[in-house]
């Protein structure tokens, strides 16, 4: 496991400062790979977060082109941005926040196929869904859990949002939402707050940074939920369905 340097000691003096986070933990994280799929509205402040907090490696993953409309909040894009690769503009900007991180990208959508071959390359100890996708949902969910990877789940739309942290101790995505996924809302259809994304954003990268960290789930069983006009937080308890196809047994 690599020690930090002297300027990384500096970078991340804030962090280690903390009493329950410390030197240990900041060498764990920048020992730690996180493959992040989507660099939308929410993909942005995550990945944002994590390369400044020292995340050792972060993988990006995403085939869009950035469109006017995702300029009100994609905070990693600007006016001469627009047709642009999103996780290409992602990569730099990202080497801009922290030169002492390693940050790759594959541009492809994601499939049944070059998923588990994308997993077992990049070899993450974090997969972080940003996506407003079901089909990538239910991928991710599928190919994580059958690679034994933890998946971190995140959405947002309108002015609510949700986080779940799922690994081999909880439950998984379908075991939560079922075969069907929930309603298929996305941005594009129903409009979503800038706020809203920031803020759910900020928590998936706090649950992400305390799992890499520390090497602890702060939500494990729990979904969390977030309404944003009458800015109230509550957690929603979960457990595995012995009967789920993607996980049990």
């Amino acid at each position: 496991m690599s020690a930090l340097t002297d300027k990384e000691l500096l970078r991340y003096s804030r962090q280690i400062l903390l009493d329950d986070w410390d030197l240990e933990a900041q060498i764990r994280l920048k020992n730690s790979t996180a493959l992040i799929v989507g660099l939308g509205g929410l993909g942005c402040p995550v990945s944002q977060i994590l390369a400044r907090a020292g995340v050792g490696r972060l993988h990006l993953v995403d085939f869009d082109v950035i469109d006017e409309s995702n300029l009100q909040r994609q905070t990693l894009f600007f006016e001469a941005d627009v047709g642009k690769s999103k996780v290409k503009t992602a990569h730099k900007r990202l080497r801009e926040h922290n030169e002492l991180i390693a940050i790759d990208h594959t541009e492809t959508k994601l499939t049944a196929e070059n998923l588990p071959k994308l997993l077992t390359q990049v070899s993450p100890d974090l997969v972080i869904d940003c996506t407003d996708n079901f089909s990538v949902r239910d991928l991710l969910n599928k190919s994580c859990r059958a690679l034994g990877v933890p998946l971190l789940s995140n959405s947002a739309i309108g002015e609510v949002g949700q986080i779940a942290l799922f690994t081999k101790e909880t439950g998984c995505y379908q075991c939560l939402f079922g075969e069907e996924g929930g309603d298929e809302q996305t941005c594009a259809t129903s409009g979503v707050l800038a706020s809203t994304v920031s803020v759910i954003g900020s928590m998936a990268a706090q649950v992400a940074l305390d799992f890499l960290g520390r090497g602890r789930n702060p939500i494990a069983g729990k979904l969390v939920l977030w309404q944003g006009r009458t800015m109230t937080l509550r957690n929603v308890q979960f457990a595995q369905d012995e009967l789920c196809a993607a996980c049990s047994g």
